[in-house]
Parts: structure tokens; C-alpha cells; sequence
């Protein structure tokens, strides 16, 4: 075998079905599937901190659905390391939303809120927003975006986020609504997470969003 016959073959047989694999890992990476790591304790104890899960991008958003999205472009405040926040959809655009005595409540529906605690429900829900809220008070608050104020229903295009650990989570309470342009894409538990809660708050929960 000469040289140039070797060379050839070695091309062939490894380098072609190397740079093949490696631009089909990163297209599943830019458009389909990828992992990323959790950062923080705003969705506790559904996702813990560092914990790596998931981010389907081809997924479509619907109220219950965990995502990620872009929080400088979201967080007039924003001051983190992580360019990115983690939080559960409560409202799709054309959506109200509202607080009152521990129930959430969604176009005047109870949202199912088994995949939290009792004080997150509660106290961790009210914070200093008071124990009765709309979109509509808190949209009224200078914390709020400018675009985003004076909202009595989600806008389109838009999502009402908030974080499971409610007493820490900075979301949609104190920032207002986030862009769908924004939004990275949605997460999902593992297969290898032998959590059986995590799983289902996380990726069934749009099945369970409201409260029989």
C-alpha cells in the first residue's frame, strides 16, 4: 500500500465519519436537543441547583411548561453570573392571572399547585405583593418593564413566568412578561432522574395545570 493510498483510506475511515458525527452532534445541540446545568434555588424542589437537565428547543410552550429564557433581556435588574433563568409558564398570551388566599388562578380557573409546598402557595406566593393580586396591581408597580406596564391580560407573544421556590424566585411577579423571542426553549427531566415528582411536575405538569 503506498503512501498516498494510506492517507486516503485514513481519511476515509476516520476522519470523514468523525467531522460527519461532530457536525450532527452540533446541529442536535443549535436546533434540537441539548444539557444544560440548573443555577440557583428558584425551582426547588422540583430542580435542584446544578442539577443537569434537558432543553428541548423544537418543544411548543403551554401553561405548566418549565423554560429558559434570556433574563438580560428580560430583568431590568438583572445581576448574575448566568445569563439565563429558569421559571414555569402560569400564562400564555391572552391569559389573566390573579392571587387570592393561597389559590392561583388563571382566566378565573384554579391552577393545580401540587408541585409546591403549602408556605410557597401561600406566604411564598404573596411576598410583598399582598395576599390578593392580578396582573393588573402588579403590572401597575414601577418594577415592572416599561413595555409591560398597564397590563390587565398576557400580551401576545408574550408568557407570565414564575419560579417554584416562590420566597427566593426573581420572575414574572417582579420583571413582568417575557418575549417568546426570548425563550430558549423548554426543559425536561432526564430519564436518568429517579426522581418520579421531579418528572412529573416538570414535564406533565401542562396535563395537570388546572385543578379538577
Amino acid at each position: 500500500m503506498t503512501m498516498q493510498n494510506g492517507f486516503l483510506r485514513f481519511i476515509k475511515e476516520w476522519v470523514i465519519p468523525i467531522g460527519v458525527t461532530l457536525v450532527i452532534v452540533l446541529l442536535v445541540r443549535t436546533y434540537l436537543f441539548t444539557l444544560v446545568r440548573v443555577s440557583g434555588p428558584s425551582m426547588m424542589p422540583n430542580l435542584q441547583d446544578k442539577e443537569f437537565v434537558i432543553l428541548s428547543k423544537i418543544s411548543k410552550y403551554k401553561r405548566g411548561d418549565v423554560i429558559v429564557f434570556d433574563a438580560r433581556q428580560e430583568d431590568p435588574r438583572f445581576n448574575s453570573n448566568d445569563k439565563d433563568y429558569v421559571k414555569r409558564i402560569i400564562g400564555v398570551p391572552g391569559d389573566t392571572v390573579s392571587y387570592k388566599n393561597s389559590n392561583l388562578y388563571v382566566n378565573g380557573k384554579v391552577v393545580n399547585q401540587n408541585y409546591i409546598g403549602i408556605d410557597e402557595r401561600t406566604q411564598g406566593t404573596e411576598m410583598s405583593f399582598g395576599s390578593e393580586w392580578s396582573l393588573k396591581t402588579l403590572s401597575a408597580t414601577d418594577l415592572w418593564q416599561k413595555k409591560d406596564q398597564h397590563h390587565t391580560k398576557v400580551p401576545a407573544g408574550e408568557y407570565f413566568v414564575m419560579g417554584d421556590h416562590r420566597s427566593v424566585s426573581n420572575d414574572g411577579r417582579y420583571f413582568g412578561f417575557v418575549d417568546a423571542k426570548h425563550v430558549t426553549g423548554k426543559v425536561i427531566v432526564p430519564f436518568w432522574n429517579s426522581d418520579k415528582n421531579a418528572k412529573k411536575s416538570v414535564n406533565e405538569q401542562d396535563k395537570h395545570f388546572f385543578a379538577n
